[in-house]
C-alpha cells in the first residue's frame, strides 16, 4: 500500500544519503521521497542526469529474508517473461538487499517513467493489460523453481480475516458497529465458509501479486509498468483481480474492467466455472483486507480519504452478497 508524501522525514533522508556508496550506480546522489507507506520509497537524483529509485523498508514489517524472496521473484519475472518491471540493482557487495542500520534494509532499482492512471479514466484497456499480466505470472510461477528459504505472507482467510490478519483486525476500523459490525461479522463467516469450499489447489492457489491495483501501475502511453511486490504472497490467482478493483469496487465501470482482465487473462490461461463464481467472493475478501488496512493505517492520507464510507459501502456490497 502507499500514499503520498506528507512529511519530508530528515532522519531518514540522512540515512538513505548516507547508504547511497552501497550502491556504486547511485553513490552521490541526491534523494528526495515520492511514496510514503509500509515502506518508504526515494527517488535518487544523479549529478549526471541519472535517476534510481530506493525503498527503504520499514522495521519490522519484513524480514531480511522475505524481502529477498519478493526481489528474487522480481528477477526471475525480468529474466523469464516480458512484463516490465523494475529489476533490483545489487551493491557493491553483490547484494540486492542492503542492511543500511540496524534491523534497516533497503533495495534499488532501475527508475521507470510513466504517471499513475486515475480512476475516472476509462480503465477498460488498462485492465486488459492486467489480466494478461496476472495469467503471464501465474503460469511463470508453476514452472519457476523458488530458492530455499523462500518466504512471502498468506493471503488466505486466515491472513485477512483473523484478529491477527496481515494488515490488522477489520473489527477495529473506524465505523464497525451496530448493524455494520453484525452483517460483517456474517460476511466473514460467509466468506471463510465459501473460500474453504474453493479450496487451494495449485490451479488457484499459488504466489500472486496481491497489490494490482492503480497506484502500483505507472502507464507510459501504451508501456504499462507494474510495480510494488512488497506484499506479494500465497493467495488465490483471482485475489489479483480483486485486488486491482482496490478503492474502486463500487464505480459503474466494475463490470466492464472484469470482462476485460478476464478476457485477455483466458487467452493465455483457463479458468474453470467455479474460478468465476468466486470472483464477488475475492472482491470482498480484498475489501475485508482493505477495510483492516484503514484501521491499522489511520494517520495516513489513503486511510482517511476512504475513512468515512468504506465500511458502510462494505456492508452494503456484503448484504448484497449474503442475500445471494
Amino acid at each position: 500500500m502507499d500514499i503520498a508524501p506528507s512529511d519530508p522525514l530528515p532522519e531518514e533522508l540522512s540515512l538513505v544519503a548516507g547508504s547511497l556508496e552501497r550502491w556504486p550506480v547511485a553513490a552521490g546522489g541526491a534523494p528526495v521521497l515520492i511514496n510514503l507507506s509500509e515502506n518508504h520509497t526515494f527517488r535518487i537524483d544523479g549529478a549526471s542526469g541519472s535517476r534510481h529509485v530506493l525503498r527503504l523498508h520499514r522495521p519490522r514489517y519484513q524480514s531480511r529474508t522475505a524481502i529477498g524472496s519478493e526481489l528474487a521473484w522480481l528477477e526471475a519475472i525480468t529474466d523469464d517473461t516480458e512484463i516490465p518491471v523494475p529489476r533490483p540493482i545489487p551493491g557493491a557487495d553483490g547484494e540486492i538487499v542492503q542492511e543500511v542500520a540496524p534491523d534497516r534494509f533497503a533495495a534499488l532499482f532501475a527508475f521507470e517513467n510513466g504517471a499513475e492512471p486515475q480512476p475516472d479514466a476509462d480503465l477498460v484497456p488498462l485492465f486488459a493489460t492486467l489480466g494478461r499480466y496476472a495469467a503471464t505470472l501465474h503460469n511463470h510461477i508453476a514452472t519457476w523453481q523458488q530458492p530455499e528459504k523462500f518466504v512471502r505472507p498468506i493471503w488466505d482467510a486466515v491472513g485477512i480475516l483473523e484478529a491477527s490478519g496481515l494488515w490488522g483486525d477489520w473489527r477495529k476500523a473506524p465505523h464497525v458497529e451496530g448493524d455494520t459490525l453484525a452483517t460483517l461479522i456474517a460476511l466473514d463467516a460467509a466468506l471463510r465458509a465459501d473460500l474453504r469450499a474453493y479450496g487451494t489447489d495449485i490451479d488457484r492457489f499459488g504466489l500472486i501479486h496481491a497489490d494490482m491495483r492503480l497506484a502500483n501501475l505507472l502507464v507510459d502511453g501504451e508501456h504499462t509498468v507494474l510495480l510494488d511486490f512488497d506484499d506479494s504472497g500465497f493467495g488465490w490467482f483471482l485475489y489479483d483481480l480483486a485486488a486491482s478493483l482496490s478503492f474502486i469496487e463500487t464505480s459503474p465501470q466494475v463490470p466492464a474492467l472484469i470482462r476485460a482482465w478476464l478476457g485477455a487473462y483466458m487467452e493465455i490461461r483457463p479458468l474453470k466455472p467455479e474460478d468465476l463464481r468466486m470472483i464477488d467472493t475475492l472482491i470482498l475478501l480484498r475489501r475485508m483486507a482493505l477495510l483492516a488496512w484503514i484501521g491499522s493505517h489511520g494517520e495516513t492520507d489513503l486511510a482517511k480519504s476512504h475513512v468515512e464510507r468504506f465500511a458502510l459501502d462494505t456492508a452494503a456490497m456484503a448484504r448484497k452478497y449474503l442475500s445471494r
